[in-house]
């Protein structure tokens, strides 16, 4: 076993506990932390693989910007949700099974899968990954249709938070 395949299992391990933290942990900010290693694990995965524009499009947007945002948040408007109602979902059992269920299926499924046992190829040192990532995104044969698709679900999503943040029969009595 190669440096390399060992600092990625020490990786993958610390990104599973995270995740795992992230859903178990019973403190909301506790569990924004835990999604913060997570996110920081996805990150060093993308620098084992030589994806360092994606390395650092992680850090920046999902831990610095998004998960910030949301542990802000959380910080902020956790005084009016402290002890209303249960903390735990009574059925947590059925959302674990159906996880175990989706796993032993994946792992059903791809088992047999060539692709499992091959490692990813090289690139040379004079490979331009953030000029082909930029042609993929833009090109008619790459990944416009899913990019475009994703744009217009951000800005869907964002008129629907202005929608709910201005309406006045969202439960806000004050005038």
């Amino acid at each position: 076993m190669t440096g390399e395949q060992i600092v990625f299992l020490v990786v993958a391990f610390f990104t599973l506990a995270a995740g795992f933290m992230v859903v178990t942990t019973r403190n909301l900010v506790h569990a924004a932390l835990w999604l913060v290693a997570a996110l920081f694990g996805v990150a060093v995965t993308y620098v084992t693989l030589h994806a360092n524009f994606l390395a650092v499009v992680q850090v920046v947007v999902y831990i610095g910007a998004i998960a910030i945002l949301f542990i802000f948040a959380v910080m902020l408007t956790r005084r009016d949700m402290r002890d209303q109602g249960p903390q735990m979902n009574k059925n947590w059992w059925l959302g674990a099974l159906l996880a175990v269920l989706t796993f032993g299926g994946l792992y059903f499924l791809l088992q047999g899968w060539e692709g499992m046992t091959k490692t990813a190829t090289s690139y040379p040192v004079s490979f331009d990954a953030i000029s082909e990532l930029g042609s993929a995104l833009v090109s008619p044969v790459g990944y416009v249709l899913p990019f475009e698709v994703a744009s217009v679900l951000l800005v869907a999503a964002l008129v629907g938070a202005v929608y709910v943040a201005f309406n006045p029969r969202n439960g806000d009595t004050r005038k």
